[in-house]
């Protein structure tokens, strides 16, 4: 019923078109190329406007059919990483036009709330990650960070996912408030950027270790739902936004949503309440997964059909933007 009422070639030429509109003042504006094309050749920055919109089209195109976009959603994201990993390796390898400032920035997403704190500039992250999650709510993380896809292919080696203890929800609050305290206590104490670099890669590699030893075994997404304090920030961030994932009054409680959430935001009690969890990132894999459509996205003045369109253009054509600029 959803892929029938969901109009496909409209989808597509929404983000065709939006995806366009948002790369041309990155392409007109900056006095610094921030396109990758444009890095190397002078012009060809509108070359890859036009590739990047007709890439943004035929994804939401595909992406229209719930089944098709939860086998699509984890490929395109590995591709970002791929792509986001690649350029950095490159840019420190000598090829410094892949980097926008020259600055080293670590890819450890918890340095999008702590960098700031400690350095007291730099913005920059934050309020990307800021204007994102009110665009697309909790979606930055199951679509569009730069770890998150490693999370979610470590996950995948279990068909199905495992309860996650409740008592990690106040794991990561308090490691989110350790973050935050390190950070401020780094800069009041005016430890060197050495010091500071280090304790973040330690950071980062426990994350690392987390998904390799949890994720792995449960079959959920242990280190952005249990771990990842920017994760916590998103789900709060989430609440602002108009996004939400509902259950209707006519679920049938058949659980086979809860079989391919991987966030740990449809457990049996969640969908015997009709609530979706807060970790929900609004992934959309529960879409395709009822088989009565009593579960999908919501926007204020819309029916949950149209809701996911709209959500489809904004989150691929973000994707598309955020594929084609250069890495910090």
């Amino acid at each position: 019923r959803t892929c029938r009422r969901m109009n496909p070639r409209l989808s597509g030429l929404s983000a065709s078109v939006l995806t366009a509109l948002l790369l041309v003042p990155v392409q007109v504006f900056p006095r610094l190329p921030l396109l990758l094309a444009e890095r190397f050749y002078p012009g060809a920055g509108w070359v890859q406007i036009v590739v990047m919109s007709i890439y943004a089209g035929l994804l939401a195109w595909r992406m229209a059919d719930p089944m098709t976009a939860r086998r699509l959603r984890p490929r395109i994201w590995l591709l970002f990483l791929l792509v986001f990993f690649l350029q950095l390796f490159l840019g420190l390898a000598g090829i410094e036009r892949l980097l926008m400032t020259g600055k080293l920035h670590l890819p450890v997403p918890a340095l999008i709330v702590a960098g700031p704190i400690y350095r007291g500039s730099d913005f920059f992250m934050t309020i990307l990650f800021t204007i994102t999650a009110l665009l697309v709510g909790t979606a930055w993380c199951s679509h569009l960070c730069y770890i998150g896809a490693w999370d979610d292919f470590c996950s995948r080696v279990q068909k199905e996912p495992a309860q996650l203890p409740g008592r990690w929800s106040l794991v990561r609050h308090g490691i989110l408030l350790l973050v935050i305290a390190c950070a401020a206590l780094l800069r009041y104490f005016a430890v060197g950027w050495q010091a500071a670099l280090l304790l973040a890669a330690v950071f980062g590699l426990a994350g690392v270790g987390v998904m390799l030893a949890a994720s792995r075994r449960l079959g959920l997404m242990a280190h952005c739902t249990a771990f990842c304090p920017v994760g916590l920030v998103g789900n709060w961030l989430g609440r602002l936004s108009p996004w939400r994932m509902r259950i209707d009054a006519g679920c049938t409680a058949c659980m086979q949503c809860r079989r391919v959430c991987r966030y740990s935001a449809l457990e049996r009690d969640n969908i015997l309440k009709r609530q979706v969890g807060w970790s929900c990132t609004l992934c959309g894999d529960c879409v395709s997964a009822c088989h009565s459509g009593q579960i999908g996205y919501r926007l204020p003045l819309l029916d949950k059909e149209k809701a996911r369109a709209v959500f489809i253009v904004l989150i691929i054509s973000l994707h598309a933007v955020f594929l084609a600029v250069a890495r910090i």
